[in-house]
């Protein structure tokens, strides 16, 4: 596999669209697509290599239907469904991401990576933005090959063995409630539904080998419990450790919404923080996640 650039600024030629990094570590602006009127295959194949490259891209003043933003999404995969968040009605494959004036916890206000707990986590996220308060609900990116590469070569060897174990629905949340505790004391933020028999606890590498770039990145975020064969207590310094160490400064970008603005980022490679500043206000983001492979 050949190997793609590691920093949003050592970004490639494109002759299709205009790619307009907004930091060091990771992000860009896509500009000179209309999403709605159609992405042609060559102009696909930019938007996706800008995507490797940058980790997350965003496209501002896209006028989509909810049939659009699902149509463009699947160009990059299956779509993977939320299995615990209720879809929109007629468009179950959309989660609406909302928070209202009166609440006061937000959805995804802590550090990680969509679906860490699933066999098959997803392997990107495409948000559209359809009502946003005067300020604030920005989201934050963090660069999990960044954080590999500075890690000690002695402390690689000793994670290139370990997996984490992630959960989907744990009380390891600020409130100390499950998802569904969390409704039923009216301080959820997204309808829940029950997921059966499906798997919510999955164990995956701590460090991960990305399957289109061959890239190293360090994965864990706020799923993440313990390390596999070894207790709590054990696990959590250095799991503490990791993921403080993912989200240093200069490992990140800070991606500032506009009205009708399609973001998307890897998970495989990123971890990512709703910043919950805007109390008092009303946000609404349709949610799409595109199917991923086994961490390996």
């Amino acid at each position: 596999m050949a190997e793609l650039a590691g920093t949003a600024t050592e970004h490639r030629d494109y002759s299709r669209i205009d790619v307009k990094p907004i930091a060091g570590a990771l992000g860009a602006e896509i500009e000179g697509v209309d999403i709605a009127s159609g992405v042609d295959d060559e102009t696909f194949g930019e938007i996706h290599r800008a995507w490797l490259e940058n980790h997350v891209v965003y496209f501002r003043d896209q006028n989509l239907t909810p049939a659009q933003h699902i149509d463009f999404a699947k160009r990059l995969g299956d779509i993977h469904p939320h299995l615990l968040n209720k879809g929109l009605e007629g468009y179950p494959e959309i989660v609406e991401v909302k928070k209202v004036p009166d609440q006061k916890l937000n959805n995804g206000g802590r550090w990680h990576s969509d679906q860490m707990y699933t066999p098959k986590p997803a392997k990107g996220t495409m948000l559209y933005s359809r009502e946003l308060p005067p300020t604030g609900g920005d989201t934050m990116f963090s660069n999990l090959y960044l954080a590999y590469d500075a890690l000690s070569d002695g402390l690689k060897k000793t994670l290139a063995g370990l997996k984490g174990v992630h959960n989907g629905d744990s009380r390891n949340h600020p409130s100390g409630l499950t998802r569904m505790e969390r409704i039923t004391a009216g301080i959820g933020t997204i309808p829940q539904v029950d997921p059966g028999d499906a798997q919510i606890i999955s164990a995956h590498p701590l460090i991960r080998t990305h399957p289109e770039t061959g890239r190293k990145a360090v994965y864990v975020g706020s799923h993440t419990e313990s390390i596999e064969g070894w207790s709590a207590e054990e696990s959590a310094p250095l799991l503490n450790y990791l993921k403080e160490h993912t989200h240093r400064p200069e490992f990140t970008c800070r991606v500032r919404w506009s009205l009708n603005m399609l973001t998307f980022w890897d998970n495989r490679c990123t971890q990512h923080f709703a910043v919950n500043d805007y109390q008092g206000h009303q946000r609404s983001i349709h949610k799409i996640m595109i199917q991923g492979d086994a961490p390996f």
